[in-house]
């Protein structure tokens, strides 16, 4: 297990002994287009940056400060007891550093020497100390909220890289794991001054059995010296493409 590794290098340079600090996101920017993800970590081009969600991280924030009330407490939020859920949030102090987007929790990979990390939103646990790794989503729509669609499967491959950091570091950790979902309403008068939300927990039956594998993976595509092949499905490698065929006629 690894706390406190540090990487003097950016990008991944296969010469070197460093571990090679790998995000959950880069993770999952792999899983969408490996191409993308050779251009950012060894060559230095990153996809445009995308403008930041503030509404989303306020009601991210207000939540964590809200289960901390009952973390410091060691009691149930009201919303488990709706759900019929006998947890209470994990009283633990790493949890800060778990949120840290700069730390996370992480674990020092050996065969790729690569020091994966993630930043979580919380954990719960149970009567019998098992874990249940949870992410809070914000959103505003009429229609029922699911875990259906392809942007979500990224919120999937996200919990499931959470659930085997902790597994990695040593703790009991369930396959289910939860999304608080927080909906804006639509149908008030008005604003008022204020966003109003309906808040629902959704759990998700992960598998994680997939994580160690596209690790491998990755490394051997950051060793080698050849670009992979553009994704026919990537917005970005379109981009470039279409872009180059116009420019060059």
């Amino acid at each position: 297990m690894a706390n406190n590794f540090k990487y003097k290098k950016i990008l991944f340079d296969p010469s070197s002994k460093e571990p090679f600090k790998l995000s959950r996101s880069k993770i999952d920017l792999f899983s969408k287009c490996p191409r993308c993800f050779y251009l950012d970590r060894r060559l230095g081009v990153s996809q445009p940056s995308m403008p930041g969600f503030s509404l989303n991280s306020a009601v991210d924030h207000l939540l964590k400060k809200e289960f901390d009330i009952h973390r410091a407490k060691e009691t149930s939020h009201p919303l488990m007891s709706h759900y019929g859920l006998n947890f209470v949030p994990f009283n633990d102090e790493r949890i800060y550093d778990w949120r840290n987007n700069r730390r996370g929790i992480q674990y020092l990979h050996e065969p790729t020497n690569f020091l994966v990390f993630g930043a979580i939103d919380d954990v719960w646990i149970d009567g019998n100390k098992k874990l249940y790794i949870v992410d809070y989503k914000s959103t505003s729509t009429q229609e029922e909220i699911t875990l259906d669609g392809e942007y979500k499967e990224s919120y999937k491959r996200q919990m499931e890289v959470y659930q085997w950091l902790f597994r990695k570091n040593g703790f009991d950790v369930s396959n289910t794991g939860y999304f608080v979902y927080c909906n804006g309403k639509k149908d008030r008068e008005a604003f008022d001054g204020k966003l109003e939300f309906s808040v629902e927990i959704i759990p998700y039956q992960a598998d994680d059995l997939w994580v160690e594998p596209i690790i491998i993976k990755i490394k051997k595509v950051l060793d080698s010296e050849e670009i992979p092949q553009p994704n026919p499905v990537c917005e970005y490698c379109n981009y470039r493409k279409l872009a180059y065929e116009k420019e060059n006629g």
